[in-house]
């Protein structure tokens, strides 16, 4: 008579967002899972009753907070929603990891960091950041590091993929309509294809790790704003057919960090991952 298999219990939080589809889109790759995927509808991470609530009767090995307020402009005129999601969701998602001794999984940024470094950004560098969105995701990463042992904290940098509201969606749409299109050349980082961080974070929980602690995860090298679009735009052969202009002046509400690469070597050495160039993933993405 064949044992039963208890498969891992996932809840994804968040799943409506862009990380959120990436994972439900590879989800049935990980046969060894059940995975569970909730929206702000369904599971309000902000409501401590609601989350208290949704927790009263169940539990779950692995939660992923994908759940985040990511709105840079916007957390400037509004902080304190920006803080309700980003800090006080993340509170209350630690305190049902405490009570059912679940694993968190929780999405960070580099923005925390004020981009000052001049090199990549390692783990223990100490944060710093220059806008209200940075500053309410370090307050969640915080209160993740004095509330629980059992964690893994991804920082990662410029998300993009064929869902969502994204930069690469954003020139995609513009290469259509527009013949003309100027871009920043005064921010550099890692264009980072959601894809590739979804199967990141379901590889370490289909390796059940317990190298727990805060992670960089971003693609490989480095670009500006201007770089990723005229990358986009010369895979898809429209480089002659528009007209795409430098600036290093272009306008933002928001403060932003100037050099926010992230180091991934420990990402790299803990977890056994192969990471794709961003020029290697984006090209992978539109070409399927």
């Amino acid at each position: 008579m064949k044992e039963k298999t208890t498969k891992t219990r996932v809840l994804i939080t968040g799943c409506d967002g862009q990380l959120g589809q990436c994972i439900r889109k590879i989800e049935n790759y990980y046969s060894g899972f059940e995975l569970y995927h909730t929206n702000s509808k369904t599971l309000d991470v902000t409501n401590k009753e609601n989350v208290s609530q949704f927790f009263s009767d169940t539990s779950f090995d692995f939660i992923v907070n994908c759940a985040a307020y990511t709105n840079v402009e916007q957390a400037e005129k509004e902080s304190e929603k920006a803080f309700l999601v980003n800090a006080k969701g993340v509170e209350n998602l630690v305190q049902i990891c405490k009570k059912k001794s679940s694993t968190l999984i929780h999405i960070s940024t580099d923005y925390v960091f004020d981009g000052k470094k001049g090199s990549p950004y390692m783990e223990d560098d100490i944060p710093n950041p220059i806008n209200e969105y940075g500053k309410s995701k370090l307050a969640g990463e915080i209160y993740i590091q004095k509330n629980l042992t059992k964690y893994f904290i991804i920082r990662t940098s410029w998300l993009y993929s064929e869902f969502g509201h994204n930069f690469f969606k954003t020139i995609l749409k513009k290469s259509e309509i527009e013949k003309e299109l100027t871009v920043t050349t005064s921010e550099i980082g890692t264009p980072t294809n959601a894809n590739d961080l979804a199967k990141f974070i379901l590889n370490i929980i289909q390796m059940n790790s317990s190298k727990y602690g805060i992670y960089h995860y971003s693609n490989l090298g480095e670009a500006t704003w201007y770089d990723f679009a005229e990358e986009i735009l010369r895979i898809l052969g429209k480089l002659d057919s528009i007209i795409l202009k430098k600036t290093d002046n272009y306008p933002t509400f928001a403060q932003r960090p100037k050099c926010s690469v992230l180091d991934k070597e420990n990402s790299n050495k803990s977890f056994d991952q192969s990471i794709l160039s961003w020029k290697g993933s984006l090209k992978q993405l539109i070409q399927r």
